[in-house]
């Protein structure tokens, strides 16, 4: 393997951990803090910016897609900027953060349901 080839790699691997790591993170800090980048509303396939509530006779407001599509572009960006870096300051990321970090989020996104569990 030549060099630039190692550098690459490197820089791929160094994306992967940071998108992967920051994707969860992003995910709950959107669904907490009510930030969806859109709202589908399937009753009138319509989509609105940011977030919209439902609207009477249309049927819920899906918030879902818009907290995906918002953490993936969140966690992307994170991710190229990190893979910029100089490999000395992202050798010491730890690989157990991959799943470390989504498990600690369950409880959260747990709790961020509650609304769901009213008797």
């Amino acid at each position: 393997m030549n060099e630039t080839t190692q550098v690459q790699s490197l820089r791929l691997k160094v994306f992967v951990m940071v998108f992967g790591i920051a994707m969860p993170v992003l995910y709950t800090v959107g669904d907490m803090a009510a930030l969806p980048l859109f709202t589908y509303h399937p009753g009138t396939d319509r989509l609105e910016w940011g977030w919209g509530p439902a609207r009477k006779d249309e049927g819920p407001a899906m918030y879902w897609y818009g907290w995906i599509a918002m953490s993936t572009l969140g966690a992307a960006v994170l991710g190229g900027l990190a893979a910029a870096l100089p490999p000395k300051l992202t050798a010491r990321l730890p690989l157990c953060l991959l799943w470390v970090v989504p498990v600690l989020l369950i409880p959260l996104l747990v709790y961020s349901l509650k609304y769901y569990w009213r008797w």
